[in-house]
């Protein structure tokens, strides 16, 4: 049976995640590393699947307006350059019908499908596909090659860090309610705050934009939060500026929370402290999963989780009214 990469990582002592950047995106390894991935691969008779000859393949996406989306297909078209594989893009703009009809359409007319973020059922997605080769990031089909931007332990990092600031209530924003990610997300978030005996508010489920973030502001506000985690950077950064129109300071009031960490979290008033998730990453070990199975590899059988990091700005401060050094000590 041919060695796949997941081989080459086993037998090198490394993630799948570093195996592949050791083909794709070396700069970003000790050399070292690259060397026993390399050295992995030539025991094993690995070749790298991005030579294995042209492919045509899509990728599915909710919102190609969205800077997540536009990372990741600029991550998938990197990856593919070397090997001159050919991509097709299709945007579903939020709906499960379109997500459907792209899948339906798409399949048994190119190699191989990545699906990014997909919003209907997982077995819906595995019929639709058909035989097609088939990869998901970030969402869960049957049978089918996985790639999670994880956000668990940068959620454990932000709860800390807001916890420690003193913060006892706290609020999350939800996404569009058929998101993976977004059920993950509260999840994680819920169980991180029971654990430390947080009072935790989910407000009503918003669109993924600055918009959801303007239109969640008001329900922040009234539930009494000193703190709150927004699904995504842009709803943050609506959250900022919804909570300012309505007389609420930030971080002096109201600490805020986002996921993703896009340039737009760092150039947000105040900084937006976010959660940086692998989004780069993820679509170009996606193009190398799906490249495997093109070339006669086993499909992965395991999901791949890339893990994530709590980047500190300044839209997170000591809670009003705690006692705390950043509050003099005040109660």
């Amino acid at each position: 049976m041919a060695a796949t990469l997941t081989d080459v990582a086993k037998l090198a002592g490394v993630s799948l995640a570093t195996a592949s950047r050791a083909f794709g995106d070396p700069a970003r390894l000790a050399a070292e590393t690259r060397q026993k991935v390399l050295a992995a691969a030539e025991d094993l008779g690995y070749a790298a699947a991005a030579s294995t000859g042209s492919r045509t393949f899509a990728v599915i996406v909710p919102d190609i307006s969205n800077a997540v989306f536009a990372a990741l297909l600029k991550s998938v078209q990197e990856r593919a350059w070397p090997g001159r594989h050919r991509m097709v893009l299709a945007d579903t703009s939020e709906s499960t019908e379109r997500e459907r009809e792209h899948l339906a359409s798409l399949a048994g007319t190119v190699d191989g499908i990545i699906v990014c973020s997909p919003r209907l059922p997982a077995e819906e997605i595995r019929r639709l596909a058909g035989q097609t080769p088939l990869v998901v990031v970030n969402g869960e089909a049957a049978d089918a090659a996985r790639v999670l931007m994880d956000a668990d332990e940068g959620l454990r990092q932000a709860v800390e860090h807001l916890y420690a600031l003193g913060h006892r209530r706290l609020a999350y924003v939800p996404g569009p309610p058929s998101s993976w990610a977004n059920g993950q997300r509260l999840a994680t978030v819920s169980s991180l705050c029971e654990e430390r005996g947080v009072e935790l508010t989910a407000v009503g489920n918003q669109s993924a934009t600055v918009d959801g973030g303007l239109a969640a502001a008001a329900s922040v506000v009234a539930s009494g939060a000193t703190a709150v985690i927004a699904y995504n950077d842009l709803v943050a950064v609506g959250l900022l500026a919804g909570a300012r129109t309505l007389g609420v300071r930030c971080p002096e009031d109201l600490s805020v929370v986002g996921i993703d960490d896009l340039d737009i979290a760092a150039a947000a008033e105040p900084g937006l402290t976010s959660v940086r998730v692998a989004i780069e990453h993820s679509g170009a070990l996606g193009l190398d999963l799906l490249l495997e199975q093109l070339a006669g590899r086993p499909r992965a059988t395991e999901p791949v989780h890339l893990t994530s990091q709590l980047i500190v700005r300044g839209s997170t401060f000591a809670a009003r009214g705690a006692s705390h050094p950043l509050n003099g000590g005040r109660a």
